[in-house]
């Protein structure tokens, strides 16, 4: 009878060891050239007929331009300033603009004529008809209130250009101002902002 170790030793010599397969590591390639052919290395081309074929989107239609929408409003404005306007309380001071609405402090006019208020925006009606000016002034009056700006400035002019040298534009604007709900009180501007050639018109705040 075989003893344990020679029966160990018999069922050794019966086994077969096969070498085993050396491993093989997936190392990543460190250059960027390597890093991407690594990466397209089961891509295939295209075809010609697809390669060179090109896909066309139609442009985009610009929105229309509401032109009589424009006109409307712009007419609006206009109409909203009538020529034939007499402002009942308006001071009287002579050839100086000078104008406070009811319920409001006398103080607003003393400060308004030592400059008080910053001037935050301006306009110049040199060179304007009477229509053209007219619509100016309520487009201009619009967007500052849009703006909630309270203190502006209007250049009339001094006439000296007029057929009459006469200042017809500081007449008109005298009606327009009054004729609108924001304006709280104007004043003649001191020589430094163009004296009796413009006027300084004090908003409502927002």
């Amino acid at each position: 009878m075989k003893t344990l170790r020679e029966q160990i030793k018999q069922v050794k010599s019966q086994i077969k060891v096969e070498p085993a397969e050396p491993v093989v590591k997936n190392i990543a390639p460190a250059e960027p050239v390597d890093i991407f052919q690594h990466a397209v290395k089961d891509a295939r081309p295209l075809p010609d007929e697809i390669k060179h074929a090109r896909l066309h989107h139609a442009p985009k239609k610009p929105k229309p331009i509401p032109k009589q929408f424009i006109l409307d409003e712009q007419q609006a404005l206009a109409d909203s300033l009538s020529d034939h306007y007499i402002p009942a309380h308006e001071l009287e001071t002579g050839e100086e603009l000078l104008y406070l609405r009811d319920g409001h402090s006398p103080d607003i006019l003393s400060k308004l004529r030592r400059g008080h208020w910053v001037i935050q925006a301006a306009i110049d009606l040199h060179g304007l008809i009477s229509d053209e000016a007219r619509l100016y002034v309520a487009t201009f009056l619009s967007d500052c209130k849009k703006r909630g700006l309270r203190c502006v400035r209007i250049v009339h002019g001094k006439g000296l250009g007029s057929r009459n040298k006469e200042p017809v534009l500081k007449h008109k604007l005298r009606g327009w101002l009054v004729q609108r709900d924001e304006v709280i009180a104007y004043a003649q501007a001191r020589k430094t902002d163009g004296g009796s050639g413009a006027v300084i018109v004090l908003l409502k705040s927002q």
